[in-house]
């Protein structure tokens, strides 16, 4: 019999001048796009980190070392698949997943429709289970000066007993 587990992941990333800003695997326009070893696609960071969490694993760091150059660039959508790949070698599979981006700036939500159906994609379920929202952090702390993004994000999984 499956039983129903969940998990949370965070992450945060702080702006840097030169480099696209992705999010959710879609590029957004803006003038700064995030700093990190990979993509540093902080709302997959953060669903990566979720998944993994629900099934007992190590977080993305064990599977994608920061210093590791052959993790340099790579699209965050990958880093998702292989928490959901890990998840699937255990005989789980992931149900929902709920996430919140948090950012001052840009505005996210004319781009969530897209992020939706690349997430979907990766995460191997139907867009519909997939929950993007943003908000703001009111002017407050780092979020609020506009020097970064954070994400948070939660997952439901079946796994056997």
């Amino acid at each position: 019999m499956d039983i129903p587990l969940s998990g949370i992941g965070y992450d945060v990333h702080r702006f840097k001048e030169g480099r696209p800003l992705i999010l959710g695997g879609v590029e957004i326009p803006h003038t700064h796009g995030l700093d990190g070893h990979s993509d540093a696609d902080v709302l997959c960071h953060a669903i990566a980190d979720a998944i993994l969490g629900a099934a007992g694993l190590p977080d993305i760091g064990y599977y994608f070392p920061p210093g590791d150059p052959d993790c340099a660039g790579i699209d965050s959508l990958k880093i998702v698949a292989k928490a959901v790949e890990e998840v699937k070698s255990q005989g789980g599979r992931l149900c929902n997943l709920d996430a919140m981006l948090i950012a001052e700036a840009p505005k996210v939500m004319p781009h969530v429709a897209a992020m939706k159906e690349k997430l979907a994609e990766a995460l191997g379920i139907a867009p519909q289970r997939v929950g993007i929202k943003a908000t703001t952090n009111e002017t407050m702390g780092f979020v609020g000066r506009k020097e970064g993004i954070a994400a948070l994000a939660s997952a439901m999984l079946l796994m056997p007993e």
